[in-house]
């Protein structure tokens, strides 16, 4: 029994198919299948139900894998002890960012990071909260950018910065002549929300909740992207909630439009999340040191009231 075998096992069992399961293990399908059959006879049991498409798992399959996803993780440990002794700080990192977080995040700290830390091959990928968790569980990413807290066993959570909600209301609004608002001002059937899906848009709901105030009492228009939600405000069908890094590249006409909460504002926590096993730790830790240094400077706001998600495993 190898590593190279346990690697090509897992490699199966994700994808079900093998000549998939070759590809994404820059091997030919016959040497990755020579060796599954080769760690099956070892074993004298069926790990894969090959009579199924696609390929199914066997009962005593199933168990082997689990295992063979802490082995594996064990086997990359010994390197990563290596590499943080002899104070090596590279390699392939892949970093998952929430949709919210990655067009303002991602311009503010990734020039630094590759400056810096020249040898890390950083492998950047958009996705929901929900498939980031899923993705750190299976091993398919090193760390993430997401919206917590998420009170996921397996995940661990480093805060990195607290970012205040901010208002965008348009003249006209019966809010618009108010130098500060209120979460009490807040009509969620007059907020142009994101489309569902979005944790912003449930931290939004749930910052809004009250009796009297629900979601669709009179029209609802949701959207994909925050530019949008301004524009729709724009043309007078609402007002809407920004993140505060959103704010920073409006023009001066559209900032005349921006009012903040009054203190303390409600924020969302955004942290950096990683598998509790922290591997690469090194890189994850250099990850943390950059993006905080930058985003601090850029976020003056202490006094901030932390609005968590109503479902945490969106985005």
């Amino acid at each position: 029994m190898t590593i190279t075998q346990l690697q090509y096992v897992l490699a199966v069992a994700e994808h079900r198919n093998f000549t998939l399961a070759a590809e994404k293990s820059f091997v030919t399908q016959p040497t990755l299948s020579m060796q599954v059959q080769k760690l099956e006879d070892e074993l004298d049991i069926l790990i894969f139900d090959r009579s199924k498409k696609p390929i199914g798992i066997t009962e005593v399959g199933a168990k082997i894998v689990a295992q063979a996803k802490n082995i594996v993780a064990e086997a990359d440990r010994i390197k990563d002890i290596v590499d943080q002794d002899k104070g090596f700080i590279g390699g392939d990192f892949v970093l998952g960012i929430i949709p919210t977080v990655m067009p303002t995040l991602l311009p503010m700290f990734l020039s630094t990071f590759i400056k810096k830390y020249p040898k890390v091959n950083l492998i950047i990928k958009e996705q929901a909260t929900d498939t980031l968790i899923e993705n750190l569980q299976d091993g398919h990413l090193d760390a993430a950018i997401a919206a917590t807290p998420l009170e996921v066993s397996s995940i661990k959570e480093r805060p990195l910065y607290y970012e205040p909600f901010v208002g965008y209301i348009p003249q006209n609004h019966r809010l618009h002549e108010k130098k500060e608002i209120e979460t009490a001002d807040l009509e969620i059937a007059d907020v142009l929300l994101l489309q569902d899906g979005h944790c912003f848009r449930d931290g939004v709901i749930n910052l809004c909740k009250s009796p009297k105030n629900k979601v669709g009492e009179h029209f609802q228009i949701e959207s994909g992207s925050f530019e949008t939600l301004i524009n729709l405000s724009n043309e007078g069908l609402g007002m809407t909630l920004l993140p505060y890094l959103n704010t920073m590249d409006l023009d001066d006409a559209k900032k005349k439009n921006l009012r903040h909460f009054t203190k303390p504002s409600p924020a969302r926590e955004i942290s950096l999340i990683y598998h509790k096993s922290e591997l690469k730790m090194q890189i994850t830790e250099a990850l943390r040191e950059t993006i905080a240094g930058i985003v601090r400077g850029a976020i003056a706001f202490q006094d901030v009231e932390i609005i968590s998600p109503v479902n945490t495993k969106k985005d």
